[in-house]
């Protein structure tokens, strides 16, 4: 698969633990935002009490080499604690209506 890749990571957090995972998730953002590919990395706090984390990668390639990069490795070490569970989707952009609104 070529082009753009997005994701969805969904984390679930240990009862009483969502102000560490948030602050774990927010301590990893530069070490991402600096892989190659990395081209949208952001943390949501879902009304219902899971965060919600939305990235856009160049290539599939890009992201293999994220999942497999220190940057992963660093966030699961911080993360062990604070999460019980998390959720990844892989997902196709289907390049629909405007580039500002329908594109990610």
């Amino acid at each position: 698969m070529s082009g753009p890749i997005v994701v969805l990571a969904v984390f679930e957090p240990v009862a009483g633990m969502v102000d560490a995972l948030r602050e774990a998730l927010v301590a990893s953002i530069p070490a991402v935002h600096a892989e190659q590919g990395c081209e949208l990395y952001a943390i949501h706090d879902g009304a219902d009490g899971v965060i919600y984390m939305i990235e856009k990668w160049t290539t599939v390639d890009d992201l293999d080499r994220h999942g497999a990069g220190e940057a992963v490795a660093a966030l699961s070490r911080a993360t062990a604690e604070s999460c019980v569970n998390v959720e990844v989707t892989r997902m196709t952009p289907i390049p629909a209506g405007t580039e500002e609104q329908g594109l990610l």
